[in-house]
């Protein structure tokens, strides 16, 4: 399903939403973890449509809470997540998905940011599932929240290798450093935009 819907949206989301992709070369063949900001619902169709491959995204739970959209969205290989504890099957079906060498996309923000602030701050879950799979997790930039008619930009950065963390304990401490190191190469994104 994911595929036919790619197909039949792409023309037309493209249309409405004229989008220019930086850096689609840097996406690995094999898994990988990408993280994005967060500005809008319609961002996961950004991401579907500027990246050909299928992608397992991470959605909360609360987008399960219906029969016909639960089918919906596992049928597309949304993984749901309950963001109010740490949910052991959620981390378990990511981890099965990069074993798999496919893509996971994740919105480390965990949540749409609608302050003023650039970037909220950035949780450790991505960076702990990217350790535990040996993934280089891939961070992008979504220059501006989708609008019809809108011109927008994506940059896609170079993968980040996490295999300096292989087989040590994930402190908190190791965590917050994952996180200040893809915070940081998230704003570097943002910056190069406007240069």
């Amino acid at each position: 399903m994911y595929k036919f819907l790619q197909i039949i949206v792409w023309p037309f989301y493209r249309l409405f939403h004229p989008i220019k992709i930086i850096g689609k070369k840097n996406i690995p063949k094999g898994k990988a973890v990408l993280i994005c900001n967060h500005h809008s619902n319609s961002d996961p169709v950004i991401l579907a449509t500027a990246i050909f491959r299928h992608q397992y995204f991470l959605g909360k739970k609360e987008l399960f809470s219906k029969k016909f959209n639960a089918w919906f969205f596992r049928k597309l290989g949304v993984i749901p997540i309950d963001r109010g504890s740490v949910d052991l099957k959620a981390i378990r079906a990511c981890l099965n998905v990069l074993k798999e060498d496919k893509l996971l996309t994740i919105f480390p923000e965990g949540t749409r940011n609608k302050t003023e602030e650039a970037l909220l701050e950035i949780k450790n879950g991505a960076g702990m599932i990217a350790v535990k799979a040996n993934a280089p997790i891939v961070p992008m930039w979504i220059e501006k929240k989708a609008k019809a008619f809108r011109r927008n930009k994506l940059i896609i950065g170079e993968p980040i290798s996490m295999e300096a963390y292989a087989g040590l304990k994930l402190s908190n401490e190791i965590l917050d450093e994952i996180g200040e190191k893809l915070t940081t190469s998230m704003l570097n994104l943002k910056d190069s935009l406007n240069k």
